[in-house]
């Protein structure tokens, strides 16, 4: 088939490479504009787009699809399907009908749960025990359209955000390969029940609250890893907790020991990766050995 994709982040990346890889003919690959990024804010192209140009595979980048000039180039490639992973931008109705065999999304959730644009992270911050990967076939609702094909996915107690995008993202190139080899037009409508929303997480909702018990904390810190990170203060130092552990342990809420164990709500949880301003992430042993913890501070 003739195809154009379209997806930003590293997540897009393996359906990218394993349609470059197959019979199919990419066209184009659609991705967001350069973003600034990390602590000199300099502008950083796309994981799709730096993919793509290492392969030169022809990169489009516009602000907005929604223009006449936008809809009329991608009639002029004619493709057969569009392929949308991560992308970032809602496709209009105008470019939803260009494709004969339609435009189909790899979503990271098994539909209509975690609609949206942080299924994977919502999924471990919420303790759900399985997610999964769905096809589906685009219409102008958010992720409302009929699902072509899913898989269920356990989520495992040591799994992050991070290692869970990894797995989902190479399940979903496979799903998708085997939707196109196979193209009857056969779906499934979504179900009005079970119904949720994964909003994009925002800065302000990413500090720990010790109040919350271990396993609640646990999820938090595993759903934001690593990446943007959950975060706490110790003495006017911001530390973010990239992985961490549940014990059956309790003291003081928010105190935390020279061994990494912090109490919770209920029960408490140990430190394994931690990260201080402009340090790279350290286990809690070598953390340690740098920065000094007081008997009996507490983390706010």
């Amino acid at each position: 088939m003739r195809l154009i994709f379209m997806g930003t982040p590293e997540f897009a990346v393996p359906a990218l490479d394993t349609l470059v890889q197959s019979q199919h003919e990419v066209l184009c690959a659609y991705t967001q504009p350069p973003r600034p990024a990390g602590r000199g804010k300099k502008h950083r192209i796309s994981a799709v787009h730096e993919y793509a140009d290492n392969l030169g595979i022809l990169v489009k980048n516009p602000s907005k699809l929604n223009t006449k000039e936008i809809i009329d180039e991608i009639l002029e490639f004619k493709p057969d399907v569009i392929i949308v992973v991560a992308y970032g931008q809602i496709l209009p109705k105008e470019i939803l009908k260009i494709p004969s065999f339609g435009c189909l999304n790899i979503h990271a959730s098994l539909l209509p749960r975690w609609r949206g644009a942080a299924p994977i992270n919502r999924a471990i911050m919420s303790g759900d025990k399985h997610t999964g990967v769905s096809i589906m076939n685009m219409e102008l609702g958010l992720d409302t359209g009929p699902i072509i094909k899913k898989k269920m996915v356990p989520i495992l107690p040591n799994d992050t955000s991070k290692s869970l995008s990894e797995k989902l993202a190479n399940i979903g190139s496979e799903l998708l390969m085997g939707v196109l080899a196979n193209f009857t037009g056969e779906h499934i409508e979504q179900s009005k029940n079970g119904i949720t929303y994964a909003n994009k997480i925002e800065k302000s909702e990413t500090k720990i609250d010790w109040s919350l018990s271990a396993n609640e904390i646990d999820y938090f810190i595993r759903g934001l890893s690593h990446s943007p990170g959950a975060w706490t203060i110790h003495n006017d130092t911001r530390l973010k907790i990239l992985l961490s552990e549940v014990i059956n342990d309790q003291g003081k809420v928010g105190e935390i020991t020279k061994e990494g164990v912090v109490f919770c709500g209920k029960n408490a949880i140990r430190i394994l990766k931690i990260q201080r301003p402009g340090k790279a992430i350290q286990d809690w042993s070598s953390f340690i050995r740098g920065y000094k913890i007081n008997s009996s501070e507490v983390l706010s």
